[in-house]
């Protein structure tokens, strides 16, 4: 069968056959010249496409005229470095079309598709079944991304209260460092609960009518995840309050212990002050013993000292 020359021939043959035939289009990155030619081609809404070029928005959903638009987050997250990375999927969903814009290197299009081909029942839906097992997909990539994070915050959390790491400086840093991952995981999975509430309601347009269901059961997974990533948020407050009181135990250890050295040296120096001052007439100056028995007496005072604090727990 001779495929179709342009874009619009194929829209127009997908159309013509029906049984939810429909065109899927995949770009990557693409360049305004290069989107030009879709954009003229599917009558995508200005707007949105200027969205889709620049990227960096927040999940979300847009109805246009002849069109829906949808911003994904697609995330990966490196346990060796504690990395979280977040991409940008954007989908154009209209009459026997889908357009999928990506940006970023986190990609679930490949095992989508391989999905898709494997599910008749799904594919059947049109264009909304490529919405759903791309969304589908996303969330079930934030619940891998949810377990390690909580993988990675019990090994954080095994650092922070283990005796090695009680005097290490850059602990406040690691875990302000880990909020900033779970705060760039929530952008990315707190914005998206509410275009799958619109997405499960009856009666959007471009939206296949038996397709709630479906969106319902990633609206669930989602609920889910925000729920862990609401209780990594927590955990981690908890760890850094739990750290910063280690902090000031430790502190307080210190002065303690200075404290106690500078009054077992206070003791020598107020007595060598004393006879340090030069006045011809002072009791003990000329008697023999004088040397030693002031020795004796700093000696004496000082043991004292120590053995009062070393009880008290200050040395």
């Amino acid at each position: 069968m001779e495929r179709p020359s342009d874009y619009s021939d194929a829209l127009d043959e997908a159309r013509a056959t029906g049984d939810a035939a429909f065109l899927w289009i995949g770009l990557h990155e693409p360049t305004e010249a290069e989107f030009n030619l879709v954009t003229s081609e599917f009558g995508l809404h200005p707007l949105a496409v200027e969205d889709a070029l620049h990227a960096h928005q927040r999940p979300k959903l847009e109805v246009y005229a002849d069109s829906l638009f949808l911003v994904l987050k697609p995330v990966s997250y490196d346990q060796d470095t504690a990395t979280l990375s977040a991409g940008e999927l954007m989908l154009f969903v209209g009459d026997s079309f889908v357009v999928t814009v990506r940006h970023g290197e986190a990609n679930p299009l490949g095992a989508v598709r391989e999905r898709l081909e494997l599910e008749p029942e799904v594919l059947k839906h049109g264009p909304t079944a490529v919405m759903y097992a791309i969304s589908d997909a996303i969330v079930d990539q934030y619940m891998e991304v949810a377990a390690d994070l909580h993988v990675s915050l019990d090994g954080l959390e095994e650092d922070v209260f283990s005796p090695e790491a009680q005097a290490a400086r850059d602990t406040a840093g690691r875990i302000y460092n880990f909020k900033r991952q779970v705060l760039g995981f929530r952008r990315a999975t707190g914005p998206l609960s509410e275009p799958l509430e619109r997405l499960m309601r009856p009666g959007l347009p471009f939206v296949h009518e038996e397709a709630s269901p479906f969106f319902r059961d990633v609206s669930d997974h989602l609920t889910r995840v925000n729920e862990q990533v609401d209780g990594l948020d927590r955990l981690l407050s908890d760890i850094l309050n739990a750290n910063l009181a280690q902090m000031s135990v430790r502190q307080n250890d210190n002065m303690r212990k200075i404290s106690a050295w500078a009054a077992m040296f206070a003791v020598p120096t107020a007595i060598a002050g004393i006879y340090g001052m030069n006045f011809e007439h002072m009791p003990e100056l000329h008697w023999v013993w004088a040397y030693p028995a002031v020795l004796a007496v700093i000696v004496t005072a000082c043991l004292l000292l120590f053995r009062v604090f070393k009880r008290r727990g200050w040395l």
